[in-house]
């Protein structure tokens, strides 16, 4: 399958769309564009790590923020655009469209992506990249997140048994599911028991948790073992298994066929991390965006 292009692979192909000097509305261009590299509905629906935007969405808004900046296309109303004379006379000359080119004839471009520095080849090189801003900021929120989930398992592995159960406890809490917590004792750190779906009490969820070596891979067999016990008494039809440890393939497949939910190690950290459980807020850094109703007069 081919993969969405990079913003700065999407000049040409903006270009391209709005080359009979026509005004085009953004809709217009994106599907155009997504029309002319033949992108599949994969493509289209694939969404950046935080899920608040499409990659080509994201991707192709940049690509017309540069496009804007270096004088090549203007908008004349709000969200719609044409093709300026520079703008074509580029296209046309059929050179390679990149963040240099741009930065080398376009002052107010190197300005906006690269504090006004063009004295250099070097300088412009760094200007030359294939992330948007937020694909840059997400990448790094996702560096940090990733240490952050090793550290978790790390702590995690230092602690008891009874800790983990309390653990597995406070997560499932958090993430609003309601009481009915019924603990077994176990020696290898692990808690057996049920939940009810919603602070109701509507459905019970099977529970298995185990603390076990984080190079541990839990095989089909012993999923197997948990899908026995959830048949009672009580017959219970939801289960989860949550684990410090690893799955193999076999077990995720015998899982997905029995409606099991696994919860590995890594996922594990990535839960924790998302519902403030065992973390802190360091930083917060708040992005925001245009907002277009504000300047819409009644």
């Amino acid at each position: 399958m081919m993969s969405i292009p990079k913003y700065n692979e999407l000049y040409s192909p903006f270009l391209s769309v709005l080359q009979d000097e026509g005004i085009h509305t953004i809709k217009e261009v994106k599907d155009n564009v997504a029309k002319l590299l033949q992108l599949s509905e994969e493509n289209l629906t694939e969404r950046l790590p935080s899920n608040k935007q499409t990659v080509y969405d994201n991707r192709i808004g940049w690509a017309r923020t540069y496009l804007k900046k270096a004088g090549l296309i203007v908008s004349p109303q709000r969200a719609q655009f044409v093709i300026t004379k520079e703008g074509k006379n580029l296209f046309e000359s059929g050179l390679e469209i990149t963040d240099t080119l741009l930065a080398e004839r376009y002052p107010e471009f190197a300005a906006f992506v690269g504090n006004g520095k063009t004295e250099n080849n070097n300088e412009l090189e760094q200007i030359e990249s294939t992330e948007t801003p937020m694909e840059t900021l997400e990448r790094v929120h996702k560096s940090i997140n990733d240490q952050l989930a090793d550290e978790l398992l790390l702590e995690i592995m230092n602690q008891s048994p009874t800790f983990f159960e309390n653990l597995v406890v406070d997560l499932m809490k958090t993430m609003g599911y309601g009481e009915g917590f019924v603990t077994k004792s176990s020696g290898d750190g692990g808690i057996d028991g049920v939940v009810y779906e919603d602070k109701l009490g509507f459905n019970l969820i099977y529970i298995q948790a185990k603390k076990w070596n984080t190079d541990t891979t839990i095989g089909r067999p012993e999923i197997q073992k948990f899908a026995g016990a959830m048949m009672g008494p009580p017959k219970i039809e939801k289960g989860l298994f949550i684990t410090t440890a690893k799955f193999s393939q076999g077990a995720k497949d015998f899982a997905e066929a029995q409606h099991i939910i696994l919860v590995d190690g890594k996922r594990l950290a990535e839960l924790m991390i998302e519902c403030g459980v065992g973390v802190s807020v360091q930083k917060e850094y708040i992005v925001k965006k245009l907002d277009l109703d504000y300047f819409v007069e009644d």
